[in-house]
């Protein structure tokens, strides 16, 4: 296997797909993910932390349980519905390089429980 060293430390893809109205799935963009991912994107300038890209992607294929992201080249993919959920995910992850256990999507999971 060939290894290089990455250009950014982490690169955070955040779903903003847009699906038809009324699509059985749902869709990450009617759940106000362009705006929290630009409000990440704006704290990590704010604070001035480097060597993280933030990126709208299209269709991540976990609509129902959007908006989501996924933290690279950790492969950790989160639930965001915040702009406090957001705050975590840079304390936490980010910064101190841990897991924000309750906003983690494990990969078999295709629904969300009651209280998300």
């Amino acid at each position: 296997m060939i290894k290089v060293e990455p250009y950014y430390r982490l690169h955070i893809f955040c779903c903003t797909n847009k699906r038809p109205t009324g699509h059985p799935r749902g869709c990450c963009a009617d759940r106000d993910a362009e705006r929290l991912r630009n409000y990440m994107k704006a704290r990590i300038k704010e604070l001035g932390i480097e060597g993280v890209r933030i990126n709208m992607a299209g269709c991540l294929d976990r609509c129902e349980l959007g908006p989501t992201m996924v933290v690279y080249p950790d492969g950790v993919w989160y639930r965001a519905g915040s702009p406090a959920d957001i705050d975590r995910i840079i304390a936490e992850h980010v910064v101190a390089g841990r897991l924000v256990n309750d906003l983690l999507l494990s990969a078999d999971q295709t629904t969300l429980s009651a209280a998300e």
